[in-house]
């Protein structure tokens, strides 16, 4: 009876073996089954395994290719009516006043300790003695105050000429923020509301004095140069000059064309960055908001207060505490890497959107004999005052557009869906239905074959047993050895 079955259960198989073969809708099946001729059976075979291999191959190389993470890089120029204007800090190369400055030597120390947070500087070890003096004889004195009250500062004094768009501007409308050149201000903060500019060729037109005879300028500290520093930046971030401020000496006229580039990076694992990523204390994440909050945050764990220059709301440092701890720490987070940039496992990686200001600069000489004597007349200074104090800078549009660099995945999931259909069709006529259907004539051998092998065969009946009850031929002998 279950030789029956089992026989049952193998036709039933084959049947639906010979039902799918014929009525599937992948193609090459049917001439490969139902063929009389071993010859075109055997061609047939050859051509489905080759399409089969083929596919395979051409879907396992999207795949591969998918999980590479590819990328493009497209960029656009768009132009558009209005465009706008960038964030610009200027400082003076001279950071300090000279009459308010008694130890130079000591007070560029000092400060040398304090912007070695945002730069580092090399500590002068010649001077360590004279600056251990004045920290144990000045333990209330205040770096930041000292800065501020007699650093550079911006009056009509200072900003001779200001004008934006063909309207005035004056030192109230530019933000006071303190960097490694010590006090500088930015005009067009992010406090206010965005300045557009309608033309190209116009923009803002800025006079400086920078007043050489009231400010320090010590050669011997590697401070040999007088003019004014500026950073071209978006108004949500910070200034940034290690590398990418712009200098314009005494008597010279600078004309700053500038453009708007902005990128968009993708994610990790396409990209680098991380747009779930939130700063605490800047609208905007950048690598270096990121950067300055690390080191904040180390800072105030190690030494327990947070030095002025940097974001947060921590107990101000002092002198002393900025040259027995803020400065080690710093030293020791950049040899062991604590706040790294760049990449997707750094602490700081690259921002999913960024906005840059290439600049182009060219220089001429500040005024002819007739725009001197006009100055002079006007300053009631001496030309050659004219000549080693004033600094004009224009910064204006090269044009009314912005480039965008954006970065694209390069293969979507639903482009790879496309290729790998693409393949099925192309060389084996597959769909969606077809792998349906192979996936239900597996699943339907699958549970049949299952039920054969576990049908057991019957047992077949053993006449020449000999009964229980009688004993054999080799339990006598083996009774009679034991005998």
């Amino acid at each position: 009876r279950e030789l029956t079955i089992k026989g049952k259960i193998y036709i039933r198989i084959m049947k639906y073996h010979e039902e799918f073969s014929s009525s599937t809708s992948f193609h090459g099946v049917h001439n490969m089954v139902h063929t009389q001729s071993k010859a075109r059976r055997a061609l047939w075979l050859l051509v489905v395994a080759g399409c089969l291999a083929t596919a395979a191959w051409q879907i396992c190389s999207r795949f591969i290719y998918y999980f590479s993470w590819p990328t493009t890089t497209t960029m656009v120029v768009q132009y558009v009516e209005k465009v706008k204007f960038p964030a610009v800090t200027f400082c003076n190369l001279n950071r300090f006043q000279a009459d308010a400055v008694s130890n130079l030597k000591v007070i560029f120390s000092v400060w040398n300790i304090v912007s070695a947070i945002l730069q580092k500087f090399a500590m002068e070890e010649k001077y360590s003695q004279e600056l251990n003096d004045f920290l144990l004889g000045n333990q209330n004195f205040s770096i930041k105050d000292f800065t501020r009250k007699n650093g550079f500062y911006l009056n009509s004094s200072t900003l001779l000429e200001c004008d934006f768009f063909g309207k005035p501007c004056y030192p109230q409308d530019f933000e006071h923020v303190f960097t490694e050149y010590g006090n500088c201000f930015t005009f067009n903060h992010n406090d206010l509301s965005a300045r557009r500019v309608s033309l190209s060729g116009r923009g803002l037109h800025l006079l400086f004095d920078v007043q050489q005879d009231k400010f320090t300028d010590e050669p011997t500290l590697g401070h040999t140069d007088a003019g004014i520093t500026f950073a071209v930046h978006s108004p949500q971030e910070l200034p940034r000059f290690d590398g990418l401020g712009l200098l314009t000496p005494v008597g010279m006229h600078a004309q700053v064309a500038i453009r708007q580039l902005k990128s968009i990076i993708q994610e990790y694992p396409w990209g680098e960055c991380k747009p779930d990523l939130k700063l605490q204390y800047h609208r905007i994440y950048s690598t270096n908001g990121c950067l300055l909050e690390c080191k904040a945050r180390y800072i105030q764990d190690w030494c327990g207060c947070l030095p002025f220059i940097l974001p947060g709301n921590g107990t101000e440092c002092d002198l002393l505490k900025f040259y027995k701890c803020v400065y080690p720490a710093v030293y020791t987070i950049e040899i062991k890497g604590l706040c790294t940039v760049g990449t997707h496992n750094s602490t700081c990686p690259a921002p999913c959107e960024e906005t840059d200001y290439p600049t182009t600069v060219t220089y001429s000489n500040f005024g002819g004999e007739k725009a001197i004597k006009y100055f002079s007349t006007k300053l009631k200074k001496s030309s050659e005052y004219i000549r080693q104090n004033l600094v004009r800078i224009e910064i204006k549009y090269h044009d009314l557009s912005y480039k965008i660099t954006q970065q694209q995945k390069a293969l979507t999931i639903s482009e790879l869906l496309a290729d790998v259909g693409g393949q099925l069709g192309l060389f084996c006529g597959a769909s969606m239905i077809t792998i349906i259907e192979l996936l239900e004539y597996i699943f339907t051998n699958f549970c049949w074959m299952c039920i054969f092998l576990l049908l057991k065969a019957p047992e077949m009946p053993q006449w020449n047993n000999p009964s229980q009850n009688q004993p054999t031929h080799k339990g006598k002998k083996r009774g009679i050895q034991e005998c």
